[in-house]
This record gives structure tokens, sequence and C-alpha cells, in this order.
């Protein structure tokens, strides 16, 4: 493990250790504290480490004076799993910590999440309901799961996220991430967002205006060019880069999980592990915000 990992593993627990200590109730302490796996949980990501036993045998033989307790493949997937609110939580906290948080522009898109392929899995499995069958146009591919829609900041920073069904419209989803977090658009009044055509709507226009939104984005090709079209496709492919990042460094299509909550758990352990490295960029002032080459040896 380098001495750059060691450090953003070290600030990170201090600062979600120290968050935790306003709130933490009386009682028997957990052996593995919500910081330590959270710590965790960002090195695993960071590390490449798909399997949680082949992560838990490499903490054991390389992290035992870090984490003296580590518990079974078992105990730590189920407490990873109940841990989804504090990886919220601590998402939009180190957002919060940064200075890209009060940036004036946000991007918005959505990339597949594939859960399963053949069609027996895809019978069984906990997530039919809610996964289903969707087509990647980037990719000229079917795939059968989810959608992951993020809002980020142009260097990167996930400001909200959400997943959905691949047939759920994507203006839809974008309408219940605002107006789910009055908490964001309280901070944010005025936020100019950028999109790609599949925000296209008059509705959606409409709804950004009463918000105090502007929405920035493409029209169809058999319609006339919005003023500053030609200036978007720089700006999109910032969001492309994002998802490349969550899906070429941090596995974000070999999570693994096989229920909801395990799903929402392993993304958002993806994205925490993101939020972090951008937010121990920044704090160090190393020049490549979203860079992960000096922890992922």
């Amino acid at each position: 493990m380098t001495t750059n990992l060691e450090t953003l593993a070290t600030a990170l627990y201090v600062r979600i250790d120290d968050s935790l200590a306003e709130t933490r109730r009386s009682g028997r302490p957990p052996r593995l504290t919500d910081a330590e796996l959270l710590t965790l949980a960002v090195m695993q990501a960071v590390l490449g480490f798909v399997s949680e036993t082949r992560w838990l045998r490499f903490a054991r033989a390389h992290l035992a004076a870090e984490f003296p307790y580590l518990p079974g493949q078992s105990g730590y997937n189920k407490r990873l799993r109940g841990a989804n609110t504090l990886i919220s939580r601590f998402i939009r906290t180190l957002a919060r910590d940064t200075d890209l948080w009060h940036d004036d522009v946000w991007i918005v898109d959505s990339t597949p999440v594939e859960c399963a392929r053949s069609r027996p899995t895809v019978k069984r499995s906990d997530l039919a309901g809610w996964a289903g069958y969707g087509y990647c146009p980037s990719h000229s591919r079917f795939f059968w799961g989810l959608r992951l829609h993020l809002l980020c900041t142009p260097g990167g920073l996930p400001i909200a996220w959400a997943l959905a069904n691949p047939k759920t419209d994507e203006r839809e989803v974008l309408t219940d991430m605002l107006t789910g977090d009055q908490d964001l658009l309280t901070t944010h009044p005025g936020q100019t967002i950028v999109g790609d055509k599949g925000y296209v709507s008059k509705h959606l226009d409409a709804f950004m205006t009463d918000l105090g939104l502007t929405l920035i984005r493409p029209n169809y090709r058999n319609l006339k060019p919005r003023p500053g079209e030609r200036l978007l496709k720089p700006i999109r492919q910032l969001i492309e880069s994002v998802n490349d990042t969550l899906k070429g460094q941090l596995d974000l299509e070999r999570h693994g999980a096989r229920t909801p909550a395990g799903v929402l758990a392993r993304v958002g352990q993806r994205i925490l592990a993101l939020t972090t490295a951008i937010w121990h960029n920044r704090a160090t002032s190393t020049p490549l915000t979203r860079s992960l080459i000096a922890y992922d040896h």
C-alpha cells in the first residue's frame, strides 16, 4: 500500500470519526466502527478489489495494524449493505468540504450499470421489478440492469445520484433528483445544468425555470440549433470521462451485487471513493483533481 493511500485513508477516517462523534449513541460500540467500515470500503474500491473475500484476506495480511478487527465476508457485506444512509451522507459531507461544491455549473447524464447477463439469472434475481432491459447507444448494446443518473461539477465532483430502471425517462429522474433534495436547491440558487438530447422537453424547461435553474442542452437535428450549442460538446465530454473513471478504475459494472440494498451500497461505495479522492486531491493541491493514480497501487 502506498504512502499516498495511507494518507488519504487516515484523513478520511479522521473526518468521518469527527463527524460521527457528535451523534454517537451510548452503549457498546461495534468492534468495527462506522468510520473504519467506510474507510475500508473506500480503500477496497480504490485498490480494485471486486471480491470482498480477497479484499479482507489482503486487509488481514497488510492492514492489521490499522484495523485490529476485521469481520468475515458475510459480516462485512451485511455492515456495508446497512450503511447506505451513511455512504450517502458522507458523499455529501466530503463534497461540501471542497471548493468545487460552489461551482455554478452542473453536468447531468446516465450510464448503464449491468446486473446480470444470463436469462436464468435475470428470472431469479431479487432485482427483478427494479432492474430491466435497456439499450446503451454509446456501446451499441443491450443490457439488463439499472442506469446510474449522475449530477456532477465539470471537475467531476458528484453532487447527486440515483439508480433507476433503464426504461425510466431521464427527464423524470432529473426532476425527482432535484425536487427530492430541497437542501441542494436552497444552497445553489440560479444553477446552470448541462445535459444531452435526452433532456429535450418543453415541460422540463418550464420546470427548471420555475425552480430558478437554467438547462442547457442541444436540440434534435431536425430543429433549429440552440444558441451556443456548438460549445456543449467539450463540456459533455467531461461527464463521459467521469463515467469512465467509475467504470474503468473503480469497476462500477463489476459490483457483483444481487439485492437492491447491495447494489445501492456497491455503487455508493464507488461514488464515495471518487468523492474522497477529489476531496483529498483538492485539499493537498494535487494538479489533477480526479486522478486516482497515486492511490491505486
